[in-house]
């Protein structure tokens, strides 16, 4: 590799000899590739149309010499097509091709469109202009990389050679303007919350710590928008929502990654049920616009979500599974329980066992379900249940033993809050990162009054890798968080090299 590397450095070089510039300002793209197999894919085998003048431009992904012709593919971002090339653009021209443009290098094609005898629709080239020469070869073998952290910290690549994941990217970023779009329809206005904060809440999870050297003081990435997205609503905003980044420093799997992104919206005025209806058009709207279908197979499992949804009560399903009673049973019986299942918890504390005993059972739900009534012990910022003041108004989306939504009938009772947050203070003196902080700016915001509210919140890389068939979160974000790679020598020892050759 570091041979060959050297070689078009080489290549740089000699071109810059010719007076040819390898690096380019501007080349001017009339047509996009797909644009022009759309226009002439009517052409008959062997027809041609030299009055249209197509002037394109994208990576050569394929070459194949034929003496004083040779076809090329090139690639752009709305896909691939065949090139044809031979002396009539100049002999001084055309040796220049043969010699120096290769797989990966960026070229400009001015010619017309012709459909060759074999029925490949193509260019014809009448000039070219290099663009941009690679350096780097691109490798041949690259879907059959098992080193799967190189695919991921070299996404670049991926996206060059791997179609499918430059598809399910561009479905990605299609399914997001899609959720905006549905939002600014129901009447919701798209709004930013700080990343930086003074404290982080919003969320049962371990913050990022920086510093803020102005003021010398500890900052946290957020954890959640939620904590501001209320105090919009308790500024007079009746229905906001944003969609942005979150950042978790805990564990990386297949369904984590420390920096991923979240749609979150409150509706003044509204409790949960309200938040349940808008969640299963939201998500349906979602996956019928993404797949044609409600009914969808994800890694070989058939998933439908059609509404409407399933509903379970936590309560009902923990006892149903483990014979455990999560509202009477005890501290001990609990604990019995999570042992008898290999399962030991780091914090001694009811909160934890329930959150635990959930964990056990979640993997058997499949469809889309509305997992409900949450206990006040694990929901430090749900309405306590109207019927019944041990469990709060909360529902979780469950898909294939994943959570994909979390939603409320939002707290805005300031003293119950208060109570809340200081029994959660109180588990982070007991050594839970976890917990959430004691928020007196937000205490404050709920005491000039927040009206009843429904709130939600959905993973958006969890609904992209069901609408993507995608096995694992980090197929769906473009640069995923993965171990650091060492480049400590990398490119010293080619410059080393190139100077020894010189020498001899």
């Amino acid at each position: 590799m570091d041979e060959l590397r050297l070689q078009k450095i080489k290549e740089v070089e000699e071109l810059r000899e010719k007076g040819i510039n390898p690096y380019p300002y501007h080349f001017d793209v009339s047509q996009k590739l797909a644009e022009i197999r759309e226009k002439f894919d009517h052409l008959q085998n062997g027809e041609k149309d030299e009055n249209f003048k197509i002037s394109t431009a994208g990576r050569v992904m394929a070459i194949r010499h034929h003496g004083r012709s040779a076809f090329f593919v090139i690639q752009d971002s709305t896909g691939r097509l065949q090139c044809y090339i031979n002396v009539q653009v100049g002999k001084d021209e055309f040796n220049t091709f043969k010699e120096y443009v290769k797989v990966g290098d960026f070229i400009g094609v001015k010619g017309f469109p012709f459909k060759s005898h074999t029925g490949e629709l193509s260019i014809f080239a009448q000039s070219y202009q290099i663009l941009s020469k690679a350096i780097r070869i691109l490798p041949e073998k690259w879907h059959g990389l098992t080193d799967k952290e190189k695919i991921y910290r070299q996404r670049y690549v991926d996206t060059i050679v791997n179609r499918e994941a430059f598809e399910r990217f561009k479905k990605r970023y299609s399914i997001i303007r899609m959720i905006r779009d549905f939002m600014n329809e129901e009447g919701f206005l798209e709004v930013e919350t700080p990343i930086l904060q003074f404290v982080t809440g919003g969320a049962t999870a371990r913050p990022f710590v920086t510093h803020l050297n102005v003021y010398d003081i500890p900052m946290y990435l957020k954890i959640a928008h939620e904590l501001y997205l209320k105090r919009y609503i308790v500024g007079g905003y009746d229905s906001v929502y944003e969609i942005n980044k979150c950042f978790r420093n805990e564990g990386v799997s297949y369904k984590h990654n420390p920096e991923f992104t979240m749609m979150e919206c409150y509706k003044a005025y509204a409790d949960y049920n309200d938040m349940m209806d808008l969640t299963e058009r939201l998500v349906t709207h979602v996956i019928e616009k993404t797949n044609g279908k409600l009914k969808i197979e994800y890694q070989g499992k058939e998933i439908d979500f059609t509404r409407p949804w399933k509903r379970i009560k936590m309560r009902d399903y923990i006892m149903e599974h483990l014979n455990v009673d999560i509202l009477e049973d005890s501290d001990e019986k609990m604990l019995e329980t999570l042992r008898a299942h290999n399962v030991e918890p780091s914090m001694k504390e009811r909160g934890h066992y329930i959150e635990k005993l959930w964990d056990l059972v979640e993997d058997t739900i499949v469809n889309p379900t509305f997992l409900l009534d949450h206990p006040v012990d694990i929901s430090p910022l749900a309405k306590r249940h109207r019927e019944d003041p041990r469990l709060t108004e909360r529902f979780e989306v469950i898909v294939n033993g994943n959570e994909l939504a979390n939603a409320f009938s939002e707290l805005n009772d300031p003293l119950d809050q208060r109570k809340r947050f200081e029994a959660q203070a109180a588990l982070r003196e007991a050594g839970d990162e976890e917990a959430q902080m004691m928020d007196f700016d937000f205490l404050r915001a709920l005491e000039y009054g927040m009206p009843p509210t429904g709130g939600l919140g959905i993973g958006i890389d969890r609904l992209v890798m069901f609408a993507t068939n995608a096995a694992t979160i980090k197929d769906v974000i473009a640069f995923p968080i993965v171990r650091p790679e060492e480049f400590t020598t990398e490119g010293l020892e080619v410059e080393e090299e190139k100077e020894e050759k010189e020498e001899k």
